[in-house]
């Protein structure tokens, strides 16, 4: 099935944090607080996923404060950090939303994504994803991890789902949208 095809029946996007929403560096202040930098045209692509109907979440092993502020900024709808086991925790989501697996996208990066990657009917991954990563993907962005990436993948679902051109015109309104992004 073409990449396309799938990205069409997408109606639940899962997101990894480090390498996917990020660029994977973890900065560590001087009193230990872990720091990550995340880009304005994902949180504004988060936006439009929510205002065209889609549910988001995030799935990550590791546990951060920012994470969760900034997914509480975004009002994504399901944010599972310390996952042990990414597969339990996205087959829990799609039951939760009641959503097939088949019309979930999963982002990830690195080998700790593999496993729920195979589970999804969207398995992306971004530029600089490891090769394994890459090769288990049904579409690989052209923009690295934290640079725009999950940005390009929601235009991409949104554009075969034939919701881009709305969300646009909305945005081309006078008086705009407020968008957190």
């Amino acid at each position: 099935m073409k990449s396309e095809d799938r990205a069409r029946q997408v109606r639940l996007l899962i997101f990894d944090v480090d390498g996917v929403l990020t660029g994977g560096q973890i900065f560590i202040g001087p009193s230990g607080e872990a720091l990550k930098v995340f880009h304005v045209r994902d949180g504004l692509g988060i936006a439009a996923a929510h205002r065209a109907g889609l549910k988001t979440a995030v799935i990550t092993g590791r546990e951060s404060e920012m994470v969760q502020r900034r997914c509480a900024e975004l009002a994504i709808d399901d944010v599972c950090q310390g996952a042990r086991d990414k597969v339990k925790v996205l087959v829990e989501l799609a039951a939760k939303h009641n959503i097939m697996l088949s019309e979930v996208g999963y982002i990830g990066d690195d080998l700790n994504d593999l496993a729920a990657m195979a589970k999804v009917g969207f398995a992306c991954t971004v530029a600089d994803a490891v090769p394994e990563v890459k090769a288990a993907a049904h579409y690989v962005a052209s923009r690295e991890g934290g640079c725009g990436a999950v940005r390009e993948i929601i235009e991409l679902v949104l554009k075969v789902q034939g919701k881009w051109d709305l969300i646009v015109e909305t945005y081309s309104r006078p008086g705009g949208i407020d968008t957190k992004q």
